[in-house]
């Protein structure tokens, strides 16, 4: 089922009739006449395919339905506003308090805001939205003219989005998102089991706990898409924070590198030198390091966990690292230039486990005990997961405890 994000003052109206149970209360609250506030409830009712009130002598109360929806309304009002401030901040603009600014945006002024800001053009944007380019500017401006900033400079590589605009538009994002989840959780209230999860996705997990857990949720689950990205950490870590991705399982960072992610450890299995199941090394006694530090390899890139053990295994021991590196992150690539070379890798044996199993490749015997890698899920800090994420993550920690007992 499609879900397109409804009108932003419909949602001030529901707000305003929670808050005072009441449609004649309400009405002068948002500027509006008490037909067109029942109108704007009745619509969000068909959107959301059930009914946010019941109607009483002594006023409107929000039903299961309704209590979802003003949870995740409320967390989208409060993204909005604080980016407002914070776009009004780092222009140092003194156009009005957020709550004042709040109520005179509209959904297509975000959603203009949002497509031109992640696309650096307006024909871009326009095809994405199936908008005019025209309309698209006219938003724009009234944005602008609104905030009294300025979201959108020329140069001659195109429009570049300022620093205002990539913080509203984050914020709207986060926004959007909330009411997304909102129409997700009130769905599966009316039994109607519809929504995604979207997760970054790093090797360690792509290749052990990860496909077991999608296989057994999606049975638990057949509805609900999965949508798993792979990219580089801080490729996962951004859109995580702007809202596109709900989680991210693989290689936590320490220090963390934002303050609004949380982590949780699911594991910490210790690396392995891996390679080829005949290796010259495979049957050797007793390794040194510096034996080790003739040999080629093949490592992840630098500023990756796997690849800061693998220098600093041979640079605290004050050995020269090796010199004649692949660098590369791609399971499959790994595999094969170890099948068809003397090259070592450094990974965790969970992640080549088939290869492992199948006698393809195998394990150097050299203790790597020291370097435990920990594996975990990281989410924002605020994040609130619908029951079925929840029980997907649930289904990760589940998945994390067997692989710990191997």
């Amino acid at each position: 089922m499609q879900f397109s994000m409804p009108n932003l003052r419909h949602l001030r109206v529901f707000m305003e009739v929670a808050k005072y149970r009441s449609i004649s209360k309400a009405a002068p609250q948002v500027f509006l006449s008490q037909p067109a506030i029942t109108q704007a409830i009745g619509k969000l009712e068909a959107l959301l395919e059930t009914d946010l009130f019941e109607r009483h002598s002594n006023g409107m109360f929000p039903t299961p339905s309704g209590e979802v929806w003003r949870n995740r309304v409320g967390r989208c009002m409060d993204y909005l506003e604080r980016g407002i401030r914070a776009a009004l901040k780092s222009s140092q603009a003194q156009t009005g308090s957020p709550a004042q600014l709040l109520p005179l945006l509209t959904t297509t002024q975000l959603r203009a805001l949002i497509a031109v800001t992640e696309s650096h053009s307006f024909s871009v944007a326009s095809r994405h939205l199936e908008l005019s380019q025209s309309s698209l500017h006219r938003a724009g401006r009234e944005l602008e003219s609104l905030l009294g900033i300025t979201l959108f400079e020329k140069t001659r590589s195109g429009i570049v989005p300022t620093r205002a605009a990539e913080i509203l538009s984050r914020a709207a994002k986060l926004g959007f998102s909330e009411i997304e989840q909102g129409f997700y959780e009130i769905s599966a209230l009316q039994f109607r089991e519809v929504g995604k999860i979207v997760m970054g996705s790093m090797p360690l997990a792509r290749t052990s706990i990860l496909p077991d857990v999608i296989n057994r949720f999606s049975e638990a689950h057949p509805d609900i898409g999965l949508n798993v990205v792979d990219a580089p950490y801080d490729d996962l870590l951004f859109h995580l924070r702007s809202g596109d991705l709900d989680l991210l399982i693989g290689a936590l960072r320490f220090p963390p590198p934002a303050d609004d992610i949380i982590q949780e450890e699911l594991l910490s299995p210790p690396l392995a030198i891996v390679a080829r199941k005949d290796h010259p090394l495979r049957k050797a006694s007793a390794l040194s390091l510096e034996q080790l530090a003739q040999c080629s390899w093949v490592v992840p890139r630098s500023g990756t966990p796997t690849r800061a053990f693998f220098d600093t295994l041979f640079s605290d021991r004050g050995i020269a690292t090796p010199t004649r590196l692949v660098e590369t992150s791609s399971q499959i690539l790994i595999r094969e230039l170890l099948r068809g070379s003397d090259r070592l890798t450094l990974i965790s044996t969970h992640q080549v486990e088939h290869e492992l199993r199948q006698g393809i490749l195998s394990v150097i015997p050299f203790s790597l005990s020291h370097t435990r890698r920990p594996i975990g899920i990281t989410v924002r800090r605020d994040w609130q997961p619908t029951p079925t994420q929840s029980h997907f993550l649930e289904m990760l920690k589940e998945a994390a405890l067997r692989y710990s007992d191997i």
